[in-house]
């Protein structure tokens, strides 16, 4: 059987080393690349062209949900599989949406972090036991429809999501521009956009809508 290419995002040092010394016990199985945040992801998927992406959801500057949507749109064979410390039927919904095919809670990476890549690797989907219990009985009671109704009405373009994240994280307009590369200006119609779309009246309200939507963590 031919390598597997796999590439980790974690903002945290010690779990990547983790994840790392995990996969790469597994035989054929090597770790291309790994990144710090969802921008770095991005940049080093498209250097390093992995089969399999590991993202942690919670990173600053691009959320792990962004970077896999980004890189779900840009390069669609490349199969994402997020990490999380949280397990609930919103964000379970959020990964199924950004197209995302597994689902591991750090506290069970352990057990299931292996058996969930190789189940992407033969075009399948894992998700870590509760998780899938919670999706099943969503579904069951007919809440994914109602879910991706939800989720529709609450959807930012990619780059209102960005600029979001990057005001939730205290980021000023100045820094933001500098950080996208846009004018100030730009920051500032898109930022009085996304107040308007969301009824947000103060960046605390930003914020409150930021953790609760999953673009940053609490």
């Amino acid at each position: 059987m031919s390598e597997l290419r796999i590439l980790i995002a974690d903002d945290h040092e010690l779990i990547r080393r983790g994840v790392r010394t995990l996969l790469e016990a597994e035989p054929g199985w090597k770790v291309v690349a790994e990144a710090s945040d969802g921008q770095e992801a991005f940049e080093k998927a498209k250097e390093t062209k992995p089969e399999i992406v590991v993202l942690d959801i919670g990173m600053p500057r691009l959320s792990g949900l962004e970077a896999a949507r980004r890189l779900k749109r840009i390069f669609p064979q490349i199969k994402v599989l997020m990490l999380t410390m949280h397990d609930s039927e919103r964000l379970a919904w959020e990964v199924l949406n950004v197209g995302a095919l597994g689902y591991v809670t750090k506290s069970d990476t352990a057990r299931d972090l292996v058996i969930a890549i190789e189940a992407l690797r033969r075009d399948k989907t894992f998700f870590t036991p509760k998780v899938d219990r919670i999706i099943l009985d969503s579904f069951l009671n007919g809440g994914s429809s109602k879910r991706a109704k939800e989720m529709q009405g609450e959807q930012l373009t990619s780059r209102q999501r960005e600029i979001v994240q990057l005001l939730a994280e205290g980021k000023t307009s100045k820094e933001v521009s500098a950080l996208l590369n846009l004018s100030v200006k730009t920051v500032e119609t898109h930022r009085a956009n996304i107040m308007r779309r969301l009824s947000c009246h103060s960046v605390s309200d930003l914020v409150r809508y930021a953790v609760r939507n999953n673009i940053v963590q609490p």
